[in-house]
C-alpha cells in the first residue's frame, strides 16, 4: 500500500476519533482495541477485533486497510497450506476494499500493483503462470500507469516478459516494446523526483540549511531516484544478450519497411540501438534520417549530430528540446561521447551545461574529476604540481557525493584514490609551500591550494 512520505514521518492512526462515518461504540472500541495491539506488534490479538471492525464498519477509519495490511501479512507469514492461501486472497480482498471505501486515498494503479507484487511474492502457493502474473502487472499499467509507481512491481513486470520471450510466449520486439513503456514509466517518476531534489539541492549549494523536514523530503527523493536507478540497471541486465546488436540490427532491417513511418518505432529502435554501442551500423544511419524526416526532434538530431559532427544538427538539438531534464540527458550524452574521443575540455563544458540544468545529478562531478586524474601527467611542470591535480579531482569527486546522494559512497571512495596520489604531507612540509595556490595549465586551466595539514 501507499507508503509517501506524507504518511511517513507522523503517526496516522494516533487518534481514533478521527475518520469514521458512523457513530458506533462498539466499532470504536474494536478499532482502540485493534489499534493498541497492532503498535505493540501483537497481530494474532488484533485479529479478531480488526475483523470486527472491517467487516461492520468498513468506512469507519482507514486504520482498518493499513493495520489490516500488516495483521494479515503476519497471519501469511505464519501459517501454512490452505489457511496460508486463504489469507493472501483476503489480502487482496483488502487491497480492493481500501480503494472501496477509502478511494482517493488508494489509486487504482498502485491497489493494482499491490495486489500483482502480492500474487508474484506467493506464486508457488498460489499456482499462479507467469502468464497470469504479468497480465495482473500489465492490468496496472494498462488501467492507470501514473499510479504504478512501484520499483518492485516494475521490475517484475518487465522481467516477466523476458521469462515469457523465453519460454516463446512473446516475440523479442514485444519484449523491447515492453521494455521501452517500463523505462518510460520510469523516467516519468523519476523527472518528479528530479524536480523537487533539485530545489533542495541548488538551496543548499547557495549556502542555505534545510530545516528537518527539507532534510527527510531530500533523503526521500534520493532514495527513490537511487531505487529506480537499481531497477534500470536489472533490466539491462535481464535482457542481457538478447539485445545486442547482433539481435537488434536483424530485427530492425526485417520490420523496417513496415514501420518507416511510425515515429513511435523508429525513436525506439533508434535509441535503442545507440545504448547498444550499434551506432556504427548503416541501419542506425538510416533509422534516424528516415525519423528526422518525418518526425524532426531533439534525439534525432543530435544522433545526426554525432554522425556528421556539424554543428547546425546540435543548435537543433538545444532548439528542439524544451524540458530541462531532457536536454541536461543530451547534454550529458554529448560530454560522453567528447570524453571518449579525448576532448575533455569541450566534455567539461557539456557536462557543466548538464549540471546547471540537473544539479542533483553528480555524475557529471565525477566524469570531471575522472578527465582532471587522467590528464595529471600532461597538465604540470613539476613532478609535484603534476600531482597537485589529483587534489583537484578529489575536490571535484566530493562535488558529487554533496549534490547526490546515491553516489555519496563512490564519491568519497573515488576522492580518497585521487587523495592517495597526490603529494604526501611530507612532501608538503619538504617543499614549504603549504597554503600556496597552484596554477594548472593546459586543457584544465584551474587552481588549486595545497593543504595546510
Amino acid at each position: 500500500m501507499k507508503t509517501k512520505i506524507t504518511i511517513l514521518f507522523f503517526a496516522l492512526f494516533a487518534s481514533v476519533n478521527i475518520g469514521f462515518a458512523q457513530q458506533d461504540e462498539e466499532c470504536m472500541n474494536n478499532l482502540s482495541i485493534f489499534d493498541s495491539y497492532v503498535k505493540s506488534k501483537k497481530y494474532d490479538d488484533a485479529y479478531e477485533p480488526w475483523k470486527i471492525v472491517r467487516e461492520k464498519c468498513p468506512k469507519f477509519n482507514r486504520a482498518i486497510y493499513v493495520h489490516g495490511e500488516k495483521i494479515l501479512n503476519h497471519k501469511i507469514e505464519t501459517t501454512a497450506g490452505e489457511e496460508k492461501v486463504a489469507h493472501i486472497k483476503d489480502l487482496m480482498l483488502l487491497y480492493d476494499q481500501s480503494r472501496e471505501h477509502f478511494a482517493s486515498k488508494y489509486d487504482l494503479g498502485e491497489v493494482l500493483a499491490d495486489k500483482a507484487n502480492l500474487a508474484y511474492k506467493y506464486r508457488e502457493d498460489l499456482g499462479f503462470s507467469d502468464e497470469q502474473l504479468y497480465n495482473m502487472f500489465d492490468d496496472a499499467a494498462k488501467k492507470d500507469s501514473k499510479n504504478f509507481t512501484s520499483a518492485k512491481g516494475l521490475y517484475t513486470y518487465f522481467s516477466l516478459i523476458v521469462d515469457l520471450y523465453d519460454a516463446e510466449k512473446k516475440t523479442a520486439q514485444q519484449m523491447f516494446d515492453k521494455y521501452d513503456d517500463v523505462i518510460e514509466l520510469i523516467e516519468a517518476i523519476e523527472k518528479s523526483h528530479t524536480e523537487k531534489l533539485n530545489k533542495l539541492v541548488e538551496k543548499e549549494e547557495g549556502g542555505a540549511t534545510l530545516n528537518k523536514k527539507e532534510l527527510k523530503y531530500k533523503k526521500y527523493h534520493e532514495s527513490s531516484l537511487e531505487a529506480f536507478d537499481k531497477v534500470k540497471s536489472s533490466m539491462d541486465q535481464k535482457v542481457g544478450e538478447r539485445a545486442t546488436c547482433e539481435v537488434l540490427i536483424p530485427l530492425y532491417q526485417k520490420d523496417f519497411e513496415e514501420n518507416k513511418n511510425n515515429g513511435e518505432w523508429l525513436q525506439r529502435a533508434m535509441n535503442r540501438m545507440y545504448a547498444k554501442g550499434c551506432k556504427d551500423d548503416p541501419l542506425f544511419i538510416q533509422l534516424v534520417q528516415q525519423k528526422n524526416s518525418i518526425e524532426p526532434s531533439a534525439d534525432t538530431a543530435f544522433y545526426l549530430y554525432l554522425l556528421t559532427n556539424e554543428q547546425k544538427y546540435f543548435d537543433q538539438t538545444v532548439q528542439l528540446e524544451t524540458d530541462p531534464l531532457k536536454k541536461a540527458k543530451l547534454y550529458k550524452k554529448l560530454a560522453q561521447e567528447l570524453k571518449a574521443k579525448g576532448s575533455y575540455s569541450k566534455a567539461r563544458k557539456y557536462y557543466n551545461e548538464a549540471l546547471k540544468l540537473n544539479p542533483s545529478d553528480g555524475s557529471p562531478h565525477l566524469s570531471i574529476a575522472a578527465m582532471y586524474a587522467k590528464s595529471a601527467n600532461n597538465c604540470g611542470d613539476t613532478n609535484f604540481n603534476k600531482r597537485a591535480v589529483f587534489w583537484l579531482a578529489a575536490l571535484e569527486a566530493e562535488k558529487a557525493g554533496r549534490v547526490d546522494g546515491r553516489l555519496r559512497k563512490a564519491a568519497a571512495q573515488t576522492a580518497a584514490s585521487y587523495r592517495a596520489s597526490a603529494p604526501s604531507k611530507t612532501e608538503i612540509f619538504n617543499c614549504t609551500c603549504a597554503g600556496e595556490v597552484i596554477q594548472i595549465g593546459c586543457w584544465i586551466g584551474r587552481s588549486v591550494t595545497v593543504p595546510k595539514n
